[in-house]
């Protein structure tokens, strides 16, 4: 069985790699879950969710630019190019680090969160 929303929000939180932004929508969900305000907060965590995973067309350019060479440093920026062009020669849509793997995995959820 998978993981749970509130689990995968979880996972969310706490990616070193998840942003500002992601991280607030998502604890604005949590905190709003059962009560008054939780449909808004839901539709604000869904979209922050789309706006914040990177495709791996994305991930590949940002690797490929001088800022991904500053952030990934000489040697890491060629471990992910590799990986994100075999992902992306798999048919893999998006980065799988852990922010995007846990927005991907929820994105999978998103009926749910919006119900």
């Amino acid at each position: 069985m998978g993981k749970t929303i509130q689990e995968l929000t979880a996972d969310l939180l706490a990616a070193p790699s998840a942003c500002k932004e992601i991280k607030e929508a998502a604890q604005n969900y949590l905190d709003a879950v059962g009560k008054e305000g939780e449909a808004e907060a839901a539709k604000a965590y869904v979209a922050e969710l789309e706006a914040d995973i990177m495709p791996i067309d994305g991930l590949i350019a940002f690797a490929e630019s001088d800022m991904g060479a500053k952030v990934f440093g000489a040697d890491g920026v060629k471990n992910v190019l590799i990986h994100a062009k075999e992902r992306k020669e798999a048919g893999e849509k998006y980065c799988d680090c852990p922010a995007c793997a846990a927005c991907e995995a929820l994105l999978n959820k998103k009926d749910e969160i919006l119900k």
